[in-house]
């Protein structure tokens, strides 16, 4: 018999069809790769729970205690568990300063470091920056010179503006400050740009920013 003119499903001499082996090839695939695509996404059925943690955190002057799961970021403690909702999540990747806030101080991106990792230590948020009804000069200078177009990067941008004119008062230089003997770099436009490198503005009001930081320095725009 001319084994080319064989129905598909025909049984050969061992029982087996074309359909049979198929479908076994398929099913050993799926069994192969679904327990490897659950270990890339960090799925561990064996991994017990994390245990809630409590967390003291003093935000814009203010002690909060909250049980949180260790692996909590800063930024979703502030949004989802304080409901200051300011900080934005932008890429959630540390690479658009839109969750920007200010670590003693210091400028740091609050989607990149856990909330338990700042525990008893001062976090300032754009909502604490303002004294009051009177704005920060930063927030009022970003207003005159609308330093904002949909705002979404705003309040990462002010944070973040804040805590590099410290950093510059402080004599901190940057990549393209010329004269490192000067007690604290001239904020041209290029040090402001350069400082604010990791703040990105997806409507392009870079300009407005530069004039808006000037101004909140005490230079001419």
């Amino acid at each position: 018999m001319d084994e080319s003119n064989k129905e598909p499903d025909t049984p050969n001499m061992f029982g087996v069809t074309r359909r049979t082996v198929i479908e076994t090839g398929a099913t050993a695939l799926l069994l192969t790769t679904l327990p490897r695509a659950a270990l890339a996404a960090g799925v561990d059925d064996n991994e017990p729970p994390a245990l809630p943690a409590k967390v003291e955190l003093q935000i814009n002057g203010q002690p909060h205690s909250l049980m949180l799961d260790p692996r909590t970021t800063l930024l979703d403690a502030l949004r989802e568990h304080l409901a200051l909702t300011g900080s934005k999540k932008g890429c959630d990747h540390g690479q658009c300063g839109a969750c920007t806030v200010l670590m003693d101080g210091r400028r740091i991106n609050s989607c990149l470091t856990l909330a338990i990792m700042h525990d008893g230590q001062s976090i300032t948020t754009i909502e604490g920056l303002a004294a009051g009804d009177n704005l920060h000069p930063l927030q009022a200078a970003f207003v005159e010179h609308d330093g904002f177009q949909c705002g979404y990067c705003t309040s990462g941008q002010i944070c973040s503006a804040a805590g590099m004119l410290t950093e510059s008062r402080q004599g901190m230089p940057s990549y393209v400050t010329e004269d490192l003997t000067q007690p604290a770099a001239e904020l041209t436009d290029a040090e402001i740009r350069e400082r604010m490198s990791g703040n990105i503005c997806r409507c392009a009001a870079y300009p407005n920013i530069v004039a808006a930081i000037k101004q909140a320095a005490g230079m001419p725009a």
